[in-house]
């Protein structure tokens, strides 16, 4: 019986770029995600100065001129700290708490969300508050009066995503053109399917996702 050739169809521009994007994220893994994070979260200050500024109009307040130095800082802290940081984490998550051990997601969890969730928004007041250029005296303020709110904050938000995120996100991801082009297809399909299948391949990205609204929340908590 003759076996005939099913022609794949060359996927559209979005699914190169996609195909793309997943190309450089499994070679240049850390780089990848940092420069991402780098991004989305100078996305979530300037998301962040868009509302407060629509807010004071709509009360008939003059609104403030965009601090181009906000989604700077925002920038080098996504692209030095939570890029790297994610990457490395997800992989000991992995190591320490293998999906072969008892009670594994519930560890996992109970990691990420009231050890690691704590220092990180730790690292971020101590790290934009030198971005900043204010002092110890600045920093001890600001974790008086926010911290607290922001980690309560953290902990209703983050926590069913990230119970998804490290539970059941891959940690690493397999390219191929037939695959994106799959994905491509169904996003015209299924747009729901297609946003959780293609959130399934990485965790960083699905967290940053989700960070560009929290760091939104953190760019207007600080203030």
């Amino acid at each position: 019986m003759p076996v005939r050739s099913v022609p794949v169809r060359e996927p559209a521009f979005p699914g190169r770029l996609l195909q793309q994007y997943l190309v450089l994220l499994k070679k240049y893994p850390i780089i990848t995600k940092s420069v991402t994070s780098g991004v989305l979260s100078a996305l979530g200050n300037l998301l962040s100065q868009y509302l407060e500024s629509k807010k004071k109009r709509k009360q008939g307040r003059p609104a403030k001129e965009v601090d181009l130095y906000g989604p700077v800082r925002f920038a080098v802290y996504g692209l030095v700290i939570t890029g790297p940081v994610s990457h490395y984490f997800y992989h000991l998550l992995e190591a320490l708490f293998p999906a072969t051990e008892p009670y594994c997601m519930l560890k996992r969890l109970l990691l990420e969300r009231l050890i690691i969730a704590p220092a990180f928004l730790l690292l971020f007041f101590v790290v934009m508050n030198a971005l900043e250029g204010k002092t110890a005296a600045d920093l001890q303020d600001k974790m008086k009066t926010r911290f607290w709110t922001a980690l309560k904050m953290n902990w209703k938000v983050w926590t069913p995503f990230q119970f998804i995120n490290i539970n059941y996100v891959p940690v690493q991801v397999s390219v191929s053109p037939v695959t994106t082009g799959i994905f491509m297809e169904l996003s015209l399909i299924l747009p729901e399917l297609f946003c959780f299948s293609l959130s399934l391949q990485f965790r960083v990205l699905f967290a940053n996702m989700i960070a560009l609204f929290w760091y939104a929340y953190l760019a207007s908590v600080r203030k």
